[in-house]
């Protein structure tokens, strides 16, 4: 019996490597799951709504490095794998989406549920392909897994179902996966590198998730310059921990001396990062190299003295020979010592938070990473989950942060959980849930953890708000308007779906509480710790457009008859200034 083209796709995605394919089986796939069934060397994990597979995959494919793939129904069910793509484009995250498409005959006419890929995936996908033709298989399936693979992105097939069960061509399924490529600098521009280190006074360090790889190497290089290292949140985990000069995160979320680092340096080398926030980046005051195996990457955000493509790795262990060492230190200590005031004040409400009620997310935060094992995966909501996450939940060598960082997503922290609490059975994996976030798409796709028995812990802030959103618009200058909700105690409601549910209300019971959901095994757990909806976080430093934007948003609130909420959130705030 000839090979079917669905069989040839899953021959050749299991050669690469994939493990599992998240989605949801519809007529236009049925074709390509009844192939994906007799494999049986992939496993499916239905789930209840696509985006919710889309954001486990990315996660997944993001940590292990092997493509993952996921895959909607014709129409609907495709558009639902979008966010998820987007996610996974600006995370770098090896994805291969299989969209169902309508049956070959009626392509072009306007048929239900037709939508044309290339257009609608043209911002997601790194190579979007219409199998059309069953001669087209092998070609167009090695370049969707090759593209994924080694540009570490999105791509997308899209197979209408007679295709999908039409005979293969008779030929062999084999492709070679490349080994990533070194890439440095030409000789010119790293000699040009050298000299504008050597020459500097102070140097700083910037990096981000392009330091993944090298992490050992840049800490290295930021020793023999005695150089303080700040990091943007994506490279918040591979570079804070073990790292004797590191000095924290700016922008927004920012903490310790990392702002005054970069902008009071002679010379920054931005590391492996595309930090969007230009605001918190120095102007021309300070010499500025960037270094980044995407071109596209240099300059954007803020104007360069030198741009370098070049991965870090490869470029950085070069350069530790070529640079000559630094012997004044002073430099280092002053943002060092920052650093320490200010994490001085980051333990204001750690330290004070178990006499306070409501409970502080801080005390929280740190209470839950202090129990956590030291290999656990942790992964925040965008939102304030994200501020505690940057500032109280502690890397290490082995613990992995993880968020949508670069696309800024909400309700990702439940499915990345989930992806990973597949790929690393092993290992405690915490979903550090906004409100909105767990209601939005943790919910439902619970019941597709409780069915696994998948011991995921979903730790939610329940504050009745969009938190983050209230945040920014009182930055904006604005009154918050259309942030509160009402919710569930989500504890109950996860007994009722079967999973375990532990509700805290009071700071005592906080490390109690969270130990228990640590504990468990037996499948999933949600902990619905009821937080102060009036936390604040201030920046290691703040623009004057945010001071400006609270002022004018507390004077507006105040005229507006909110004195009392204006007084409580200041009252509630008073350790973090």
């Amino acid at each position: 019996m000839s090979k079917k083209v669905a069989d040839v796709l899953w021959e050749m995605l299991s050669k690469a490597g994939v493990k599992r394919c998240y989605g949801i089986v519809g007529d236009a796939l049925n074709p390509v799951v009844d192939a994906l069934r007799r494999n049986g060397t992939i496993e499916f994990v239905p789930v209840r709504h696509e985006e919710y597979g889309a954001f486990a995959a990315v996660a997944e494919a993001y940590f292990t490095g092997n493509p993952v793939v996921v895959c909607g129904t014709a129409g609907p069910g495709v558009v639902h794998l979008f966010n998820g793509l987007m996610d996974a484009r600006k995370e770098g995250a090896p994805i291969i989406a299989i969209a169902g498409d309508v049956e070959s005959s009626i392509l072009d006419t306007s048929a239900l549920e037709e939508m044309n890929p290339y257009k609608f995936f043209e911002a997601a996908s790194l190579y979007t392909a219409r199998l059309v033709n069953p001669e087209q298989a092998r070609a167009v399936i090695s370049t969707a897994i090759l593209t994924a693979v080694l540009d570490k992105g999105p791509t997308v097939l899209a197979i209408p179902g007679d295709v999908a069960s039409a005979d293969a061509p008779d030929e062999p399924t084999d492709f070679t996966i490349a080994a990533p490529a070194i890439l440095r600098p030409a000789e010119t521009d790293f000699e040009k590198l050298v000299k504008m280190i050597d020459e500097a006074k102070t140097v700083a360090i910037f990096g981000g998730d392009g330091c993944r790889e090298s992490r050992d190497e840049v800490v290295e290089l930021a020793c023999k310059l005695k150089a303080p290292v700040g990091y943007a949140f994506r490279g918040k985990q591979w570079l804070e921990h073990d790292n004797p000069n590191a000095v924290g995160m700016t922008g927004l979320i920012g903490y310790g001396g990392a702002y005054n680092a970069i902008n009071e340096a002679d010379l920054l080398l931005m590391l492996g990062t595309d930090f969007p926030f230009s605001e918190f980046l120095p102007g021309a005051n300070v010499k500025k190299v960037q270094i980044d195996k995407n071109p596209k990457h240099l300059g954007r955000r803020t104007a360069l003295d030198l741009g370098l493509v070049g991965d870090i790795k490869s470029t950085v262990s070069a350069l530790l020979p070529a640079v000559k060492e630094k012997t004044n230190g002073d430099f280092l200590a002053k943002q060092l010592a920052h650093t320490q005031s200010f994490h001085k004040l980051l333990q204001h409400y750690v330290e004070k938070g178990p006499g306070i009620k409501p409970i502080r997310p801080e005390f929280l935060a740190a209470t839950l990473s202090e129990l956590a094992p030291d290999d656990a995966m942790f992964f925040a909501d965008t939102g304030t989950a994200c501020i505690w996450l940057a500032r109280h939940i502690y890397g290490g060598k082995n613990r992995r942060l993880f968020g949508s960082f670069s696309w800024a997503s909400m309700a990702n922290a439940a499915p990345n959980a989930f992806g990973c609490a597949l790929a690393y059975p092993s290992r405690q994996c915490i979903a550090l849930c906004g409100d909105g976030g767990f209601t939005m798409l943790g919910m439902g796709d619970l019941l597709t953890q409780i069915e696994r028995r998948t011991p995921v812990v979903q730790v939610i802030l329940n504050n009745e708000k969009f938190d983050f959103v209230h945040i920014e618009q009182q930055e904006a200058g604005f009154i918050p308007f259309g942030v509160e909700f009402k919710n569930p105690n989500f504890a109950k409601v996860a007994e009722a779906m079967g999973a375990k549910g532990i509700r805290i209300e009071e700071p005592e019971d906080v490390r109690e509480g969270l130990a228990e959901a640590l504990a468990y095994k037996d499948g999933p757990v949600v902990v619905d710790a009821v937080v102060d909806p009036f936390a604040l976080a201030m920046p290691s430093h703040s623009p004057f457009h945010t001071v400006k934007g609270f002022t004018l948003s507390f004077a507006k609130q105040v005229l507006s008859g909110r004195l009392d909420t204006v007084i409580k959130e200041m009252e509630r705030n008073v350790g973090i200034v």
